[in-house]
């Protein structure tokens, strides 16, 4: 059924009037009648009963104004929805983040995100940047806060910098080192060597390796733990010392102390992704929201360490 004779019946049906519904729509009275006839002979039915001086409406003309009406107002509210999840105010956002790396700031973009569209469910997953990956090929998750993604998978993906972090020793409390605010690598040449698993964080890894190499520092790897959590335990409980990215500072860290590396400019990225190919309007929004944030989470995570 054609949506344009239905306002028709409806509009000359609330008015009572062929040239009153013409004037409401803003078009002449014989369209409304061809409007009226059209309806009425796909119906089978009469709908109104004329005369010359008004317009009465039938049994059958009753019940469908109800449902006309009913319907017409579905017709606008599933138009009004689909045009706010065009804009990323409806539907859903899946985010997949990094908790070493997020905990400072999520729970605030997140806020900031349902203040401005409160019709959204947002869903959160703690994983790590290969997990993340799997993840947006298999649909699960709409953004990803990780690390800076393989060279391989960095063309599928559009990536922004939130804010920039850097390498620090982290050793155990007792230490000689522990009490120092800053350390050379070739300090702990004849430490055991606590670093990320290097299929977690392949570039965060490589990045670390190139920095020893620079310091003509050949790293006694003793272990590659999954979870930073589990490289601080391993720090507190005396079993080697680790180098990694500052902000893991926000974890559980009693025991441990963080060391800044002298002459050392590496960055550690935490970036934010989404799937350049399928322009999820939700994503697109969580993001705008995440980089209007990215100044003031970058001064925060310079307070840390």
């Amino acid at each position: 059924m054609d949506l344009k004779p239905l306002k028709s019946f409806v509009t000359v049906a609330t008015l009572k009037s062929f040239s009153a519904a013409a004037r409401e729509l803003n078009t002449v009275q014989p369209a409304i009648s061809r409007h009226i006839a059209a309806l009425e002979e796909e119906l089978g039915i009469s709908l109104f009963i004329r005369n010359t001086r008004d317009v009465s409406i039938t049994a059958a003309g009753l019940q469908l104004l109800q449902d006309a009406n009913t319907l017409l107002k579905q017709v606008e509210l599933s138009k009004r929805r689909a045009q706010k999840a065009a804009q990323g105010e409806l539907g859903v956002l899946r985010v997949g983040y990094l908790p070493s790396a997020c905990l400072t700031f999520i729970p605030d973009l997140v806020q900031r995100f349902r203040s401005q569209y409160p019709e959204v469910d947002i869903s959160l997953y703690e994983m790590t940047a290969s997990a993340q990956i799997i993840a947006f090929l298999r649909d699960e998750i709409d953004v990803g806060i990780s690390r800076p993604l393989p060279i391989e998978r960095q063309a599928q993906f559009s990536s922004q910098c939130l804010y920039r972090d850097y390498l620090s020793v982290v050793v155990p409390e007792g230490h000689p080192l522990a009490e120092r605010e800053r350390v050379k690598l070739d300090e702990i040449t004849q430490e055991s060597i606590i670093l990320f698993q290097r299929e977690e964080a392949v570039g965060l890894f490589d990045g670390i390796i190139k920095l020893c190499r620079q310091n003509q520092f050949s790293p006694q790897i003793s272990a590659q733990p999954k979870h930073m959590q589990t490289m601080l335990t391993m720090v507190a409980a005396g079993l080697g010392v680790a180098i990694a990215p500052t902000c893991i500072a926000k974890l559980y860290t009693q025991g441990c102390r963080f060391v800044r590396i002298d002459n050392d400019d590496t960055e550690v990225l935490t970036q934010i992704h989404y799937d350049a190919a399928k322009h999820t309007p939700t994503a697109l929004a969580f993001t705008e929201i995440a980089m209007a944030a990215a100044e003031q989470i970058q001064q925060g995570m310079a307070d840390i360490g």
